[in-house]
């Protein structure tokens, strides 16, 4: 009886420890700040200071606009990595997507991910249709990271 509730309770925790994942607000509190959510998006900004790392965590399908570049690494959940240069005022559009984060530069990188929560459109790689508030605030995000 014993081991059966010990089984339990420990399938309970790696539940909620896999739900909590999904959530980067959750998981990386110190690189990811909810800035606004409703129904159909998550804006989440994000800061890495220099050399910072991050936990593996997970994103939904959604649209990175690059506030402020840098040198990254990025490595999934089966350890391939992959170095990028963010360019301050690029947006690029990512399916959902699980890893860890390293800034290998000398300077804080900064950027707004606004995470698609329609996940019929975010899954098919397409980025769905926007409502007008939506289009004004990724409208406004892209004109500040490109001054």
């Amino acid at each position: 009886m014993v081991p059966k509730l010990f089984l339990a309770a420990a399938l309970a925790c790696v539940a909620v420890g896999t739900a909590l994942a999904q959530d980067p607000t959750k998981v990386e509190p110190s690189h990811y700040k909810l800035a606004f959510e409703n129904e159909s998006v998550q804006v989440v900004d994000v800061h890495y200071g220099p050399h910072e790392k991050s936990a593996m965590h997970d994103h939904p399908g959604g649209v990175v606009v690059v506030i402020t570049g840098g040198h990254l690494r990025f490595t999934d959940q089966h350890g391939k990595s992959q170095e990028v240069y963010a360019k301050a005022g690029e947006s690029r559009w990512f399916p959902p997507f699980k890893h860890r984060v390293e800034n290998l530069g000398d300077t804080a990188y900064n950027a707004v991910y606004i995470g698609i929560r329609n996940r019929a459109s975010a899954k098919a790689g397409e980025a769905p249709a926007l409502d007008a508030e939506s289009q004004k605030m990724v409208a406004a995000l892209v004109a500040a990271a490109r001054q």
